[in-house]
């Protein structure tokens, strides 16, 4: 089977420039902070927390019972608020 011909202006492109044309990116090595994972974890197990206690006593506690289907919302919102965090936990 015959082969393809490769111009020489093809070559230029795959990958073979110099390293002088490229500019340098500082790279973050040092991690995320102790208190971000604290925090991210604090959310995740609020929202989970507040949706349990939501679904056995809900009922029987005046604020949550005025609340009504918002309970959802905030206890979903706090677990996926923690879930997000995830993407920045290094």
């Amino acid at each position: 089977m015959p082969k393809a011909k490769v111009s020489q202006s093809s070559n230029q492109f795959s990958g073979q420039s110099s390293s002088a044309s490229r500019t340098p990116v500082k790279i973050n090595t040092g991690g995320t902070p102790k208190w971000y994972k604290g925090l991210m974890f604090f959310f995740i197990l609020a929202g989970l927390l507040y949706l349990v206690i939501n679904y056995l006593a809900g009922p029987s506690i005046p604020f949550m019972r005025d609340l009504q289907a918002w309970n959802y919302g905030i206890g979903f919102g706090l677990f996926i608020l923690g879930l997000l965090m995830t993407m920045g936990w290094r």
